[in-house]
């Protein structure tokens, strides 16, 4: 078929595997095109299929020459349908791994479910024995909990008091106010339940009482601060207190993994186009402003560039990483770069519907947007007719 973007709000319900592939292509590319990474040899990846997840996994095969299992949801295509962009990324990852002559396993299901995390420990046990790397990097609007079977849902609201200031509609410029209610307590203990350390505490606990971590074994999660543009919906909001309680289990983690020689770390990103993030209210038009000053200054990062630096320049440095006042990894120091930071309010003062084209970086948001599905990236035939369903090698 000839596959082209149909949206629904914040996201794409189509995807092109020829796209994801290419863009799979080149982040590899960058990643070979660095100094070699003195890193980890066996990488577990839970959500590996995009974003973060994905370029970890990337730097880990393709800049540390390690091997690695990644986990995502199940999501194949069919002759009539696409499958999701996910599942073409991993496709495409498993491909380039093979050529490499890496050992690469991709499993799919719930990453929250106990049965995902059991079958994980069993194909490490069969292929890799142990892993001295776990990189999580799971971001669910929903989650059943294994224990209770209680189904439970994040939200993106303020705590305290109503919210209001600018958006954009990305698809057609459109900057207008929002006004955000504030969550209730159950809104918020649901969204930490959702996306706080949880599940990602479950899983190191499940791994270790396998015996399937290496000694020496480093864990890593995502977060986000950001700018105070964004503070009231995002960090002081009902998902961050979501981020505050994972960053409290990277705590608890370290701890627990003692024995071992083990340490957990939460990871602080900059702000980049994400599904997630396109989902947050005041986020694109804050991107929008921010990718247009970090690029004047030669600053501006994308997944697999932050990764890298995550890697080379924090996790294995031969030391131990450089760390926060509250034991977090910093790599959105660009971002929140005094300089940067003062641009970006000045083009929020400004910024309207009939200037936003020119002061704000909308039409790269818009691009990277599409570019999440595989569209609109540069040498590939968007007219040309694709099989949809694209199988993917190693599949466990």
């Amino acid at each position: 078929m000839i596959i082209k973007p149909r949206t629904r709000g914040f996201i794409c319900t189509t995807a092109h595997p020829a796209g994801c592939a290419r863009q799979v292509e080149e982040q590899i590319t960058y990643i070979k095109g660095k100094p070699a990474i003195q890193g980890p040899k066996n990488v577990l990846v839970i959500g590996a299929s995009t974003g973060y997840g994905l370029s970890a996994r990337i730097a880990a095969a393709f800049g540390a020459n390690a091997n690695t299992i990644g986990v995502y949801r199940p999501s194949a295509g069919s002759e009539k349908r696409t499958a999701s962009a996910g599942w073409y990324n991993s496709a495409a990852f498993e491909e380039a791994a093979s050529r490499e002559g890496l050992k690469s396993f991709s499993v799919t299901g719930d990453a929250f479910a106990d049965e995902t995390k059991d079958h994980v420990i069993e194909v490490i046990r069969q292929e890799l024995g142990q892993v001295d790397l776990v990189v999580y990097s799971v971001a669910s609007a929903r989650r059943v909990d294994p224990e209770t079977g209680e189904a439970v849902n994040s939200v993106l609201k303020p705590i305290g008091q109503s919210y209001t200031n600018k958006t954009v509609n990305f698809h057609n410029g459109e900057v207008t106010d929002i006004t955000i209610e504030p969550a209730t307590e159950e809104e918020i203990r649901q969204t930490v339940t959702v996306m706080g350390g949880d599940d990602w505490e479950q899983w190191m606990n499940r791994l270790q009482a396998a015996g399937v971590l290496a000694e020496g074994v480093r864990t890593v999660a995502f977060s986000y601060i950001g700018s105070d543009i964004t503070q009231a919906i995002y960090r002081q909001g009902s998902i961050g207190r979501a981020k505050d309680d994972l960053e409290a289990t990277a705590g608890r983690l370290t701890d627990k993994l003692n024995g071992l020689d083990g340490k957990a770390y939460v990871t602080v990103s900059k702000a980049l186009v994400t599904q997630s993030s396109s989902a947050i209210p005041v986020v694109p038009l804050y991107i929008s402003a921010l990718y247009k000053v970090m690029k004047a200054k030669g600053l501006h990062e994308g997944t697999i560039e932050q990764m890298y630096r995550l890697f080379a320049d924090r996790l294995y440095t031969g030391s131990a990483p450089e760390v926060d006042e509250i034991g977090r990894i910093r790599i959105d120091d660009w971002e929140l770069q005094e300089d940067v930071q003062d641009e970006v309010k000045r083009i929020w003062e400004q910024v309207t519907t009939d200037n936003i084209h020119e002061i704000s970086d909308l039409d790269g948001y818009r691009r990277e947007f599409f570019q999440l599905f595989g569209f609109e990236t540069e040498g590939v035939d968007y007219e040309a007719d694709v099989n949809p369903d694209v199988q993917v090698r190693n599949l466990r």
